[in-house]
């Protein structure tokens, strides 16, 4: 059995990150899940949370991706992340995010329309989903 697991990451327009890693975790649709090498082969949605990519297991994950949805397929040696959008949140300011949840809110407020009140409300929740990955 291997010791390491080839790990890609991709979106709908380009791939994100491909690595030789220990070990990812994923926020199954059933629940969170940690892929090690050899595990037994599985599909599953993803709900949006974090992926945890660990170069080396036993200690802080060395990247962590937020996913909004999308699925994962693991095999034996090898899983692959297809995320309909993904943000590594290493690259996220926390207070600038937090000013675009209340902007947001407050967008929501002042919608004219049941449409423009529920696109608001999309963008919000988006956006909150985002703010609890990054706490």
């Amino acid at each position: 059995m291997a010791d390491r697991l080839s790990f890609e990451l991709v979106s709908p327009d380009r791939l994100l990150m491909s690595a030789e890693v220990e070990a990812v975790m994923v926020p199954g649709g059933e629940g969170n899940f940690t892929v090690m090498p050899g595990h037994m082969p599985v599909i599953s949605t993803l709900r949006p949370d974090v992926v945890d990519v660990y170069e080396s297991w036993g200690g802080a994950p060395s990247t962590r991706i937020f996913v909004r949805g999308g699925f994962v397929d693991v095999a034996l040696d090898r899983v692959t992340v297809l995320a309909e959008e993904a943000i590594d949140l290493a690259t996220l300011d926390r207070s600038d995010l937090a000013q675009r949840v209340k902007d947001a809110a407050e967008d929501i407020g002042l919608a004219k329309t049941e449409t423009e009140r529920a696109q608001a409300q999309q963008v919000h929740d988006s956006l909150n989903e985002l703010l609890s990955a990054v706490e």
